[in-house]
């Protein structure tokens, strides 16, 4: 009895531990979902409670694991193991709470606002952490000298794209499970521990990319690291050459030092690794030759561009079976392309342009891949162009000029309707242009100037046509009259014959027509005035006959170039022709009677020679005889019969401007109480003073700045009964125009009244008193490009702008500030260049605009010659901060954020999102690709479209460099976005880089 009692009394105890440890154990597999539940809610509060994480509700969702971001363990339990809040425009810190959640493995915080030093307070109590990306963010100061204090167990740390700087604590290697390790983009300096992370013998990503540090060799310490998969050290101001140690590196599949100071050539083992596939090593200063012996079979994509590469393509680059993507191109390369490159199978992209290379290309190139980009641009390249190239049915781009190409236009060429671009210009091919060309629907740009090429120009091309570069040829056929698409056509040295079309209206988008040495034939139609927007027009060395047509070419706002000379034209000089402020020539016709007073100056002494029936008169400073009776005879009648005219209604007058002074006082004492009005004009007007003023009424405000408000003011009906209306800019004070509103109104007066263009709002006239200022300019229709871009959602906002459009108002902003910057006597500067000051016409045709912050500049790229007092929040370089007096390139980075608004649609100054869209774009950039997430969401869905929204952000990065020597120039800009956006620019050759 005792025994058994004794033995129940030992199993009691027993059991009940049994017990308690079921019940604890089961208790402890509960608390974590309790516990964790709570936890989060404590998180969300000490977070601010931000409305990014309104699901984090128990009444809405009593699961936790539901949540947003929220990863639990599975099988049940409820343990947090991971938090993602990406993109969530998250604020703040990271609150220390967060780290009460032990089983937290995967904590992801990219993408998002926060602020502050590192969060090592609370990170360090995360035990179990080890996935921790706080990238793409505004953190800032120096990493903590413990970083080692993170989990041991941390195997990816991605601390890039912030503002983290001092130097990279040698603690960070005694993190020694770090799989991945990515510093890039941010503000380190001096030295980084080379030796120490060299000993990180599991790292398979590291990236040290643009940061500060200080000039050294590449770290050949580094080899140590055999795990290595990526390794992206670009911008780093690296120096000497690879290091051969690196061969050991057999797993890497991206190897980038792009954009360094390195010299030497490239190492053989670079092209015979086996795992390569993606090599980046432009835009250093490497030189020698490529290594013969290639056997990087896994490699897809190689740019070496922009070193100081000699030698020649090596032969076995025909066994890189995968490669899809070659850039040699700005290099010394001699020699010619092997065959086999025309047989890769993957091949896409090929830019060799500006090398020496010579020979023929591959015959069979475009035949065995799907081949979209050829540019070979800038070489010593003959023969005939492989029949080929089209095959695929995929070729967008065909760049081949200034070669030494001969031979015919292969016939299958007829076929290549997905061109978008066909450059070919100055080489020696010859025969017929298949006439189906004319008609591809994609295609936008045709430059194929300087060759012997014949056939026929039809009389309708297709509407998407932009850009025709024609000239010495021998092409014949007419002017098109249909061509609604077509803004360029330079025609010079054929043989074109017939007349002009009558009706001009389809050409209505032209700015340039330029079809000298020609054989065009007939009289200048009247409707030539139907061509609003034409810049440029040379008929010269034709054989047009009859009267310049009054009221046309005179006309035509935007014109500021017009040669007629050499035809056989007669009559007078239309008055109105004085309007032109530029190049006018008219010589070597049959003209006759007074050249129109406004031209009798020194400026057109040369523009009327080989007529012998024009004058001028006495004393007017040209060449031309005087005329007859001095040329006063006709004025002197006129002046006598005006004479009788007004005397006899002086009577009324008197009695008519009693009242008239009445009620204009009247009125004046109801409009600010303005007086002495002066009046200024920059070209011929049709209206004034007083019917500009007596409409500046608040009904008729449509915007307002920092220097006065914007009125839409009505003048009627034109002759075709169309509504005419103006834009005026009023710079008002009731004390006075103060000083810096004065000096604003002057230069815009000065800059707009010197200068003409047609991506340039044109100021009309001036109206002025001592109280108040007023600007008259033409007025633009669709507003601004800020109203377009950021205005969504906002009653009455317009729909988005679809991409092509987006690109032309790139182009055509680009095209005015270049005129100014490059083409200008004396260079302006804008100062103010953002998307409210860039406005739309009816057709989005756009032109820069308010010019009240503007300078001009003693000559072209003089630095210190502007003061840097001026601008906006967001489209201000960095030097504003810390240079007195800046240079035209303010501008180009000005202009780099109105091409990430455009690309992005993103504003340029959300203080309440990414601060400032240049330097969000910066950061986004250095991630590196795939860039899709980046263009606007309205756009996102149009996949034909995103490799141009790329390189327009990538070309709007470049602009807002911090360094402005670094920026390039509008022209380069200009050209660029011709070369990576396949929207033609005006008269210069292009290409797609």
């Amino acid at each position: 009895m005792s025994g058994s009692s004794s033995t129940a009394c030992c199993r009691f105890p027993v059991l009940l531990v049994l017990l308690l440890f079921l019940l604890f154990a089961g208790e402890s597999r509960a608390q974590p979902a309790a516990g964790d539940h709570d936890t989060l809610l404590a998180v969300k509060k000490d977070w601010g409670d931000p409305p990014q994480l309104k699901s984090w509700d128990p009444a809405a969702a009593p699961d936790h694991c539901n949540w947003t971001g929220v990863t639990c363990a599975t099988g049940g339990g409820g343990a947090v193991t991971g938090i993602t809040l990406s993109r969530l425009h998250l604020t703040g810190s990271v609150p220390e709470s967060v780290c009460a959640l032990k089983s937290l493995a995967r904590l992801d915080l990219s993408y998002n606002n926060l602020t502050g030093a590192f969060p090592s307070a609370a990170l360090y109590a995360c035990a179990a952490l080890s996935f921790l990306d706080l990238s793409n963010n505004q953190f800032s100061g120096a990493l903590p000298r413990d970083i080692d204090g993170l989990s041991p167990a941390m195997e990816h740390l991605n601390l890039s794209v912030n503002g983290f700087d001092g130097e990279v604590p040698p603690a960070v290697a005694r993190l020694t499970a770090l799989k991945s390790l990515l510093l890039h983009t941010n503000r380190f300096a001096g030295a980084y521990p080379a030796a120490e992370i060299s000993n990180l013998a599991g790292l398979k990503v590291l990236t040290l990319a643009d940061n500060l540090f200080a000039p050294a060799p590449v770290p050949a310490e580094f080899a140590k690291l055999t795990n290595l998969t990526y390794l992206w050290m670009d911008k780093m101001d690296l120096t000497g050459e690879i290091p051969e140690a690196f061969s050991s590196l057999t797993e890497l599949t991206v190897f980038s030092l792009a954009s360094n100071k390195l010299t030497g050539s490239i190492p053989t083992w670079v092209l015979q690794h086996a795992n390569l596939q993606n090599i980046y090593l432009y835009n250093n200063s490497l030189s020698g030759e490529l290594a013969s012996n290639v056997t990087a079979m896994s490699l897809v994509e190689f740019d070496v561009s922009t070193n100081q590469l000699t030698g020649e393509i090596p032969e076995a680059f025909g066994d890189l079976k995968n490669l899809t993507f070659l850039a040699l191109y700005s290099n010394k390369f001699t020699g010619a392309i092997p065959a086999t490159v025309g047989l890769l199978p993957r091949l896409r992209d090929i830019r060799i342009q500006d090398n020496q290379f010579s020979g023929e290309l591959p015959p069979e190139l475009g035949k065995h891949s799907p081949l979209a980009n050829l540019d070979v641009g800038n070489n010593d390249l003959s023969g005939q162009l492989p029949e080929g190239l089209c095959a695929s049915g995929t070729l967008y781009n065909i760049v081949a000029f200034d070669n030494s190409f001969s031979g015919e236009f292969p016939a299958k060429f007829g076929d290549c309707v997905t061109i978008n671009h066909l450059m070919l210009s100055n080489n020696r091919l010859s025969g017929d242009f298949p006439a189906k060309v004319w008609s591809f629907p994609k295609l936008t740009t045709v430059m194929i100037q300087n060759n012997s090429f014949t056939g026929t120009l039809p009389s309708e091309i297709s509407s998407k046509i932009s850009r025709i570069e024609m000239g010495n040829n021998m092409f014949s056929g007419s002017v098109p009259t249909s061509a609604t698409g077509l803004k360029v056509f330079h025609a010079e040295n054929n043989r074109l014959a017939g007349e002009l079309p009558s009706d001009m209206s389809k050409l209505a988008n032209l700015t340039d027509l330029i079809a000298p040495g020609n054989r065009i034939t007939g009289s200048i139609p009247t409707s030539i005035k139907l061509l609003q927007k034409l810049n440029t027009l040379n008929l010269s060395a034709n054989r047009i006959s009859g009267a310049i047509p009054p009221g046309s070419i005179g006309t035509l706002p935007a014109l500021t170039t017009l040669d007629l000379s050499d035809n056989l034209l007669t009559g007078g000089i239309p008055s109105d022709i004085s309007n032109l402020i530029d190049a006018l020539n008219l010589s070597s016709n049959q003209l006759t009677g007074e050249v129109p007073v406004l031209l009798q100056i020194a400026a057109y002494d040369r523009s009327f020679l080989g007529n012998p029936g024009l004058c001028a008169r006495a004393g007017s400073g040209t060449n031309l005889p005087t005329c007859r009776g001095g040329g006063r005879g006709a004025h002197d009648v006129l002046s006598k019969g005006l004479i009788i005219l007004f005397a006899s209604i002086a009577g009324v007058v008197l009695i008519s401007s009693i009242g008239i002074a009445w009620l204009l006082f009247r009125r004046r004492k109801e409009s600010q109480e303005v007086t002495d009005w002066k009046v200024t004009a920059f070209t011929q007007l049709d209206f004034t003073g007083s019917d500009v003023l007596s409409d500046i009424r608040e009904e008729n405000e449509i915007g307002s700045g920092g220097s006065g408000k914007v009125y839409r003011i009505h003048l009627g009906r034109d002759e075709e009964g169309a509504g005419r209306m103006v834009a005026v800019k009023r710079i008002w004070n009731p004390r006075k125009v103060d000083e810096k509103l004065d000096k604003e109104f002057e230069s815009e007066v000065k800059v707009l009244g010197s200068i003409r263009h047609n991506n340039i709002v044109k100021l009309l006239c001036g109206i002025s008193s001592q109280e108040a200022k007023l600007l008259v300019y033409e007025y633009m229709e669709n507003g601004s490009l800020d109203r377009w871009l950021h205005h969504r959602g906002r009653e009455g906002a317009p729909a988005p702008l679809d991409w092509p459009t987006r690109l032309a108002i790139a182009v055509d902003a680009a095209r005015g500030l270049s005129y100014m910057h490059h083409d200008c006597s004396q260079p302006i500067v804008h100062r103010d260049v953002k998307s409210s000051n860039i406005l739309l016409g009816p057709d989005f045709q756009a032109k820069i605009a308010d010019f009240g912050l503007a300078r001009m500049l003693a000559k072209a790229g003089e630095p210190e010659s502007v003061s840097a007092n001026g601008g906006t929040f967001g489209y201000m370089p960095p030097e504003y901060g810390y240079m007195a007096r800046v240079s035209e390139k303010v501008d180009v980075y000005s202009f780099g954020v109105v091409l990430l608004e455009l690309a992005t649609g993103k504003v340029a100054n959300d203080r309440g999102a990414e601060l400032c869209l240049a330097k969000w774009a910066w950061r986004r950039y250095q991630e590196g690709p795939p860039f899709d997430d980046v263009a606007d969401v309205e756009i996102r869905d149009d996949t034909a479209c995103l490799q141009d929204v790329v390189s327009v952000f990538t070309l709007g990065v470049i602009c807002t460099g911090e360094e402005p020597q670094a920026r390039p120039s509008m022209k380069d800009v200009l050209h660029q976005l011709v070369r990576c956006c396949r929207v033609p620019a005006e008269a210069e050759t292009c290409r797609v880089e």
